[in-house]
């Protein structure tokens, strides 16, 4: 231990006497580290971090399969068989998300919210934080409203009041009352505020071919496999195949770890960043060693010394190594605290929902062991070739005192690592160029639509209030308001739909085209569809290819009481349908040398189920997203016909779009009081949501490789720094030869290039098998794309080439008769 303390102090005081090397060597460590120590901590916190509820890997999630859906959600009926028929889980749960207008009492607002059984409560087992949740008996029909808040709206609406438990609120204008608050972090499904039971509202989702946005959690019983649950629910998924084919047909459970569910769209590019970042680090590694490698030759007397009084080698060795482990001990240090900058930075660009589990990321145990470890291991990685070296020293000649130079093999090390470093750079900027090229190809597809000077807000009327059986009373709502924005100063165009592109708000309905036979019904076509008036698509300026847009003439006058006899609420409402506008994929595919306008569709495929008439054929639009092209063909169903309680409001607007958001929450709540707007954004926002995640992995990726090739080429210059103070003498004879500043130039740059060149074609090499990872990263480009590397390997030699050319100069200003006379 003594020796161990001696050993650090004496490295403490060389590390002092010389702080210019100790301060580029700690920043170079501390970059890596903290890059490093960053990412990790995110993939900790998203991929590696157990979920946080009791035996966490026995939690799975469940959806449907049918044939042209690989992921849908799950019909109630269909769960309730599920969850009495199988006999691998505990428990099982079901729940979707919804919004409810929160009136009375304060501000109206619109809460996001989750329908949620019972039974998943306990799959999760979970507690809450004040009062209790809700019971299996007050998860059915007919029962009391009841809601449990999540502990950020009681804090944030409530004030943390210990009463809250038993207070009525008015929830879309019905009386719920609170039972309990849920405890803090608790976000299951995420970004919801509250959940109330899903029972209650069974009676409307009792069509097993309705699949009403519901996914099931459920907990494996003890002892039992991913693969046997797999097993026994597709024995129950296929006996509801024979017991109920027209709606089951196909259909089949898909189980994955509740994990996986989180973190599978973000898993890829976590593990590409952390490889990116790897490189960062063993890049610093290999700058820090080649700057060890040049202080080591200045340490060679010093060496010499120790060993002629009798030090033997690896007491040499450890005493360098304590002092690399000193350096990377300060590194780690430095590094951890631009981590955690890092980490709050990585959070703030990046976009909501971009990354999950964001709550759980942070600087835990598990972070600094990791950090601690990285430190360690860099100071015996950058440390232990310089020690080696300089633990062998020629006492004979290093103790002339004409000695002067390094060893070949000293020399060759650090050109190895400037071979390193340069390979490992271009890999880097290889993988952001071709991001880059990615991310330009993205942004100039055409998302069929125009996204400029354009407002969105969603409104959600209440079930009670406007019911399915007063469709007009929910046609006139909307009519008010838009009649009122339409007369705002600046306002050029007003439209409603029920959703948005971009963002995944399509529903699926099955159909059958008039005239042909029909398909089996597992192989029935599905169309995805939108509600709209005609103000939609001029406001988004989506293009008219044939036909007409929906007008007043395409309302529900056409009902007779004899087409409503015999039919519930839900089935009335439908009938309203008659008019349809449809893509022009829809049209080819179905009538590829016809004119379709004047065709018709079924929705569904029962002779009661509703048809429509094709009366316009529209330009395609990107509805999933920007990269994301849905195989289902489009189809928009007029509002006066189909009267939706939730719509979307666009406003094109000759101003600034934000400064109407005022003005139009005013104008809703003047037609009615208690509804309230939500989900306000422009379209340009929407837009620039579609490609955060791509945006965010080119940021990162990006700042990994600027930061590497900074790195490189500070390797470089100092590599060629030395070479040209080791060759003065030689420099200073091949002048006095006659040698010209264009020889000494050649001299020096090609020595530099020939390593450039060295490290550029051991990256190709690499970047062509790694970059291949990042093939579902990119759009529009290959993952070999020539023009990306070709361009790369130029910007790199340009860039050595400045770097060289720094030092060579300096060589030319070699004063013959000083170099000659240098000892």
């Amino acid at each position: 231990m003594s020796t161990l303390l001696q050993d650090l102090r004496y490295g403490a005081r060389m590390l002092i006497k010389k702080p210019g090397f100790a301060f580029v060597a700690i920043i170079t460590l501390a970059l890596g580290i903290g890059a490093n120590t960053a990412i990790f901590s995110v993939v900790n916190g998203v991929l590696l971090r157990p979920l946080p509820y009791d035996e966490p890997n026995r939690l799975v999630f469940l959806y449907e399969h049918a044939t042209g859906f690989n992921e849908m959600s799950i019909s109630y009926p269909n769960f309730t068989d599920w969850r009495a028929q199988n006999q691998v889980f505990e428990k099982i749960g079901v729940y979707n998300r919804d919004n409810y207008n929160l009136t009375g009492g304060g501000e109206v607002e619109r809460l996001r919210a989750a329908q949620m059984s019972a039974d998943a409560f306990d799959v999760l087992r979970v507690q809450p934080a004040l009062g209790r949740v809700y019971s299996s008996e007050e998860d059915k029909p007919g029962a009391n409203p009841v809601v449990v808040l999540s502990h950020g709206l009681w804090q944030r609406r409530f004030g943390g009041e210990t009463n809250i438990i038993g207070r009525s609120l008015t929830l879309n204008d019905r009386n719920y009352t609170v039972i309990g608050v849920m405890p803090q972090g608790f976000q299951f499904p995420t970004r919801v505020e509250m959940w109330v039971p899903a029972g209650p509202l069974s009676d409307q989702w009792t069509g097993r071919g309705r699949h009403p946005g519901l996914f099931a959690v459920a907990r494996l019983k003890p002892g039992v496999t991913l693969e046997q649950a797999r097993a026994d629910m597709n024995n129950v998924t296929a006996a509801l195949e024979k017991q109920y084919p027209d709606s089951n047909k196909g259909h089949g459970a898909t189980i994955i770890p509740l994990l996986e569910n989180y973190v599978r769209d973000v898993r890829q590019a976590l593990y590409v960043l952390l490889g990116a970042v790897g490189f960062v680090l063993l890049i610093a590694c290999a700058n820090v060693t080649s700057l060890m490698l040049a202080r080591a030759a200045t340490r060679q007397k010093e060496m010499a010394v120790r060993a002629a009084l009798g030090a033997g080698r690896w007491r040499i060795v450890r005493q360098l190594l304590t002092e690399s482990v000193l350096l990377s001990i300060f590194g780690g240090g430095l590094g951890l605290l631009l981590a955690q900058w890092g980490v709050t930075a990585i959070l703030a660009i990046s976009p909501t929902g971009a990354i999950p589990r964001v709550a759980e990321i942070g600087l835990d145990k598990s972070v600094l062991l990791f950090t601690a470890a990285v430190a360690l291991l860099t100071g015996l990685l950058f440390g232990l070739a310089p020690a080696l070296q300089a633990s062998r020293p020629d006492l004979q000649e290093t103790l002339k005192e004409t000695a002067r130079g390094t060893t070949g093999r000293r020399h060759w090390l650090r050109s190895a690592m400037v071979v390193t470093e340069i390979a490992l750079t271009l890999i880097l900027l290889v993988g952001a160029g071709l991001m880059i090229r990615s991310f330009f190809r993205l942004q100039q597809v055409n998302p069929g639509f125009s996204a400029e000077s354009t407002l969105s807000f969603a409104v959600a009327l209440p079930e009670k209030n406007y019911p399915d059986t007063e469709p007009d009373k929910r046609i006139s709502f909307f009519n008010q308001v838009r009649e009122k924005i339409e007369a705002l100063p600046g306002v050029q165009a007003v439209g409603l739909s029920s959703g948005l592109p971009l963002g995944n708000n399509g529903s699926q309905w099955s159909f059958t085209v008039v005239g042909p036979p029909p398909p089996p019904p597992e192989q029935m076509p599905s169309m995805e569809f939108c509600i709209a008036d005609a103000g939609y698509f001029e406001t988004m300026r989506i293009p008219l290819r044939r036909g007409r847009w929906f007008n007043e003439q395409d309302n529900r006058a056409h009902l007779k009481p004899e087409d409503l006899q015999g039919k519930d609420a839900s089935d009335q409402f439908q009938a309203g349908l008659r008019s349809i506008i449809i893509d022009e994929d829809f049209a080819r595919r179905h009538w590829p040398n016809e004119d379709p306008i004047g065709k018709q569709v079924r929705l569904g495929r029962g002779n009661d189920d509703p048809v429509l008439t094709v009366v316009g054929v529209v330009g395609r639009v990107k509805m999933d997203g920007l990269r994301n092209d849905s195989e289902f063909v489009q189809g928009y169903f007029p509002f006066r016909q189909f009267p939706s309680t939730n719509m979307v409001f666009t406003v094109r607007t000759q101003i600034v779009p934000e400064q109407l958001i005022a003005t139009v929450r005013q104008q809703v709540q003047a037609v009615d009081p208690n509804q309230p707007i939500y989900d306000v954004r422009t379209l340009a926002e929407i837009r620039a949501e579609s490609v955060a995640p791509e945006r965010l992995n080119l940021i990162l990726l990006g700042i990994f490789a600027a930061v590497a090739l900074v790195l490189a080429l500070v390797g470089i210059y100092g590599v060629i720094s030395w070479s040209v103070t080791e060759r003065t003498h030689e420099i200073g004879v091949r002048m006095a030869l006659g040698a010209n500043m264009g020889d000494v130039l050649k001299l020096v740059i090609g020595h530099g290039m020939k390593l450039v060149g060295a490290g550029i074609g051991l990256g190709l090499v690499g970047a062509l098998l790694l970059t291949r990872l990042m093939t579902a990263l990119l759009f529009g480009v290959s993952a070999t794309d020539p023009l990306t590397f070709a361009s790369i390997a130029l910007l790199l030699v340009a860039v050595a080439l400045l770097a060289c050319l720094i030092p060579a100069r300096r060589a030319t200003k070699v004063d013959p008769m000083i170099a000659l006379r240098y000892e």
